[in-house]
């Protein structure tokens, strides 16, 4: 009875139900794959250095009659200032002398020329002398032929004739050697004025004027020292603006070639590189290394490249000017650009069209892609370059398609997903591949 209880309950038992087993929906982040406006950077380093560093030199020898109180230590002097003056007696002394020998020059050449307007007037006076001498001499010749004057009174008159033609003789060489001597006085004028000119200009370099608003490096003399013609009175650079000479490594220098046509970068000779490197249009933005909290940036301009390559270090020099380093200064979180600081710049290109993806959505090689079916797709693509946390493809994704950026597990291929658009991320990472300051990805 048993047994055949067993038996109907395992007969009249209903079948089991099958369940059909499925890997589980996976609910992702995707960003759609377009072009958006790319702009490679990269990042050189380098120190501060005045764009313009003045040394003082002393161009007359002489005792330190004159230092200026903010003539010290990081003062700051504005242009035009009368930094510094060499005692000036000995240069007033000769300048005097200069004036006096000039007037002396002037005063001769007034007295020739009133002296041969005289001559000039004496000479005019003698001719008409002689022409009367002359015709008193015909006079009395007719007079005395016909035997009514004595012989001795012609001979008188042909004797005063003959003293008046002296007399114009004479007067005529004066007139003639006027010439010569106010060609003379002439030159000691010049030489005088010459000579008055230099001992101004000697005068006037006892005294060292800022010509631009400095600030004061280190002062090598005291007041009251003798200095020589030469010596380094001190050091003054320019506040207008200020330059960096950077070294960036040669390969992050190659990605800011992208989109330029080889063939327009060659050159036949040297002087076209500087021309074609600067027809890039690389824009420079600068910033401190190590300060704490910095968010100071100041806009920096690219002057030139270096003529070589440092081998050691594999990098090239790049020099970058920022004008008005001393603006918007606030204590503690946007000091000025001083000399020695040291400073990162970042070099941008031209934006250009690529499909950019975040770093995080490349997986050895390969990228994650939703397909229109809700299902993963693993594909194989090529990197073109790699900046920070955006990757810059080059072929393997067309635009429109849905990359995955949040991971995945199990990773398989076929998987059935459920996307959600990044929008927000996608908004981030258009702002970061242009470079715009802000919050990172």
């Amino acid at each position: 009875v048993a047994l055949a209880l067993v038996v109907l309950k395992i007969k009249s038992k209903p079948p089991i139900e099958h369940e059909e087993l499925q890997f589980p929906v996976k609910t992702v982040e995707v960003i759609t794959a377009r072009k958006i406006p790319f702009r490679a950077r990269s990042t050189a380093y380098g120190n501060v250095e005045p764009a313009v560093l003045m040394q003082a030199k002393s161009e007359v020898a002489g005792k330190i009659s004159y230092i200026h109180p903010l003539l010290k230590n990081g003062g700051s002097l504005s242009q035009g200032t009368v930094a510094l003056r060499v005692e000036p007696t000995t240069f007033e002394f000769s300048l005097d002398q200069s004036k006096a020998a000039l007037a002396g020059s002037q005063s001769a050449l007034v007295q020739l020329e009133v002296e041969e307007q005289s001559t000039r007037t004496s000479l005019e006076i003698a001719k008409k002398n002689l022409e009367v001498g002359k015709k008193e001499l015909d006079r009395l010749l007719s007079v005395w032929e016909k035997r009514l004057i004595s012989r001795s009174v012609v001979d008188a008159e042909e004797q005063k004739v003959l003293q008046l033609s002296q007399q114009v003789e004479d007067l005529q060489g004066r007139l003639t050697g006027y010439a010569s001597r106010k060609a003379a006085t002439q030159a000691q004028i010049t030489q005088s004025e010459s000579q008055l000119a230099q001992s101004q200009d000697m005068l006037g370099r006892t005294e060292v004027i800022l010509p631009f608003d400095a600030r004061i490096g280190e002062v090598f003399v005291e007041k009251g020292e003798f200095t020589s013609t030469g010596s380094v009175l001190f050091e003054a650079s320019g506040v207008q603006a200020v330059e960096i000479n950077a070294q960036i490594p040669i390969q992050q220098f190659r990605p800011l070639l992208m989109g330029n046509n080889p063939e327009s970068m060659s050159m036949k000779n040297p002087g076209e590189l500087q021309s074609a490197l600067m027809r890039m249009r690389l824009e420079a933005r600068v910033s401190l290394v190590n300060f704490k909290g910095n968010t100071a940036k100041w806009q920096g301009e690219l002057l030139r490249f270096s003529d070589s390559i440092d081998p050691t270090r594999d990098t090239l020099g790049v020099v970058i000017a920022v004008n008005n380093p001393y603006e918007g200064v606030i204590p503690g979180k946007r000091p000025p650009l001083l000399k020695g600081m040291y400073t990162a710049v970042e070099l941008y290109a031209p934006p250009l069209e690529m499909i950019v993806i975040p770093r995080k959505a490349v997986h050895q090689g390969r990228i994650y892609v939703a397909k229109a079916n809700n299902q993963l797709e693993i594909r194989e693509v090529s990197v073109l370059h790699r900046q920070g946390r955006l990757v810059i493809l080059e072929s393997g994704i067309e635009e429109g398609e849905r990359v995955i950026i949040t991971d995945v597990v199990p990773v398989i291929e076929g998987l059935p997903l459920n996307p959600v658009e990044a929008l927000e991320y996608e908004q981030q990472m258009a702002r970061d591949a242009m470079g715009v300051v802000g919050d990172s990805l």
